[in-house]
């Protein structure tokens, strides 16, 4: 991204979209910078695939405008802002700014968001990762993102507790009394913190089994407790699974967008071709 002073805010490129403006405005802002600048966007997440591409054109933007006036922030500091800019506009989480900001290239990071605490974690050898487009489109805005953050938070707020995810980590009693469908929205966020330690710790040993078993788990648990599937997307991942991925799960808010889908090395192409969908990206 190339950003340089104008006598009013335009941008141009490949990158840029109708929402463009409006983030790069709060971008702006949250930085106290002024917002009278040209820029030139350009890169290849496609928007609304649940891959973060909103952020990313945040903290690019953000590393342009450090360099263009020489701001003292590091990259965790750029992330936040970039978060807190995007707040201004439509409510969303902090994992996507952390990411573009603070994740290796070839890994995958950890973020406990109670803390904002993140640890880099290596992928194991004999595997790939394979980004798999449903075609499907997502808003946050429009969605049902902000109905499942609504949800979660009147949830927490029945049980007397602040955050789902630190205070709750072996569950209660009291949730199974809860009104639907408030019950099972707070066993999902249950169940993710969880399957994403457990996940993390099989890497570690490089238990490739286990790490498969709690991420087809977790696109179950997406589709049946937290009901952010499509049937489009659920397709998908029954064909990446039938092709033969170890696993594969929606990423991303939900409601469309991308799929995951873990392959032995070597045969994430073969995989996406079996399976009909568009190869986005290969990590590992």
């Amino acid at each position: 991204m190339r950003v340089e002073p104008a006598a009013a805010l335009t941008i141009d490129g490949e990158q840029a979209d109708a929402r463009s403006p409006e983030l790069a405005r709060a971008v702006c802002a949250e930085l106290s910078v002024p917002d009278t600048v040209r820029i030139d966007a350009s890169g290849d997440l496609p928007a609304g695939a649940g891959l973060g591409s909103s952020a990313a054109f945040e903290v690019a933007l953000a590393r342009a405008l450090r360099s263009l006036y020489s701001l003292r922030l590091d990259e965790r500091e750029l992330a936040l802002a970039c978060h807190r800019a995007e707040n201004r506009i439509v409510r969303c989480g902090v994992m996507d700014q952390l990411c573009s900001a603070l994740a290796p290239a070839d890994g995958a990071l950890m973020i406990d968001c109670a803390s904002l605490a993140t640890t880099e974690v290596a992928l194991p050898g004999g595997i790939e990762f394979a980004v798999l487009d449903s075609q499907v489109r997502h808003d946050n805005a429009a969605g049902g993102y902000e109905q499942r953050r609504a949800e979660c938070d009147e949830a927490a707020r029945l049980l007397g507790v602040e955050l789902l995810c630190r205070d709750l980590p072996d569950g209660a009693p009291e949730v199974d009394a809860l009104p639907p469908p408030l019950a099972a929205r707070v066993m999902h966020v249950l169940y993710e913190s969880a399957a994403v330690r457990a996940v993390v710790d099989a890497f570690e040993v490089g238990n490739l089994d286990g790490a498969a078993l709690f991420m087809r788990g977790s696109h179950v648990s997406q589709r049946e407790r937290f009901e952010v599937s499509t049937p489009e997307v659920d397709a998908l991942v029954e064909r990446a699974e039938a092709a033969g991925a170890l696993a594969a799960r929606l990423t991303g808010g939900g409601f469309g967008g991308a799929v995951l889908a873990m392959c032995n090395a070597g045969e994430a192409k073969a995989i996406a071709d079996a399976a009909n969908a568009p190869l986005l990206a290969t990590v590992g």
